[in-house]
């Protein structure tokens, strides 16, 4: 990542190059799928769901003006989740890994850079320097690790039509966002 000389007055862009999305290039965070044979057996290839704690939730989202740019990143500590964007087309995603702290190995220590979400859990707040962005095209999508942060979907088209695989609940007790401009003084430029 390297800093742009453009700056607002609190906000420095930072400009990061985006990788495309693959089996290893994505491993950290989740799962790239693609397609597979009809009638394959379920095996490592596929998505590993939880969707334990609560109702699934399958529907299609409309998003529109999705600059590639971003300033606030979320996770979610209950669910994986499945992103994908209907006809293939190109689109971005911002990500870091997973900072969930389990409250039971701090047995009661909290160290000051762990942040208790509003959702409970306790997590570590992710840093300029993890942030990374992925390139994802063509007919995959992908399943995020529980708690991997995200920004995105991110795309050029006006307007794009996504899948999207989590808890009925998700967006409203699950929620835990990141605000880089408020706590960090960056925003992400996505650099292709």
């Amino acid at each position: 990542m390297e800093k742009s000389g453009e700056m607002n007055k609190q906000e420095a862009v930072v400009k990061v190059k985006a990788v495309e999305a693959t089996t290893d290039s994505f491993k950290e965070y989740g799962q790239v799928i693609q397609a597979s044979p009809d009638g394959e057996e379920f095996g490592p290839q596929d998505a590993q769901l939880d969707l334990s704690h609560g109702t699934p939730r399958f529907y299609i989202m409309h998003l529109k003006d999705r600059a590639l740019k971003f300033s606030k990143i979320t996770h979610h500590a209950s669910v994986t989740q499945c992103l994908g964007s209907i006809g293939g087309h190109v689109w971005y995603f911002g990500v870091a890994k997973s900072s969930i702290v389990d409250s039971k190995e701090t047995k009661g220590e909290i160290g000051s850079d762990v942040v208790q979400s509003c959702c409970g859990h306790f997590y570590v707040p992710p840093a300029v320097d993890d942030v990374r962005v992925f390139r994802i095209s063509g007919p995959k999508f992908l399943k995020l690790n529980r708690g991997t942060w995200h920004a995105g979907p991110l795309f050029k088209a006006d307007d794009m039509d996504f899948y999207n695989l989590e808890l009925s609940n998700t967006n409203v007790v699950d929620h835990t966002i990141h605000d880089f401009i408020k706590e960090n003084g960056v925003v992400f430029s996505i650099d292709e």
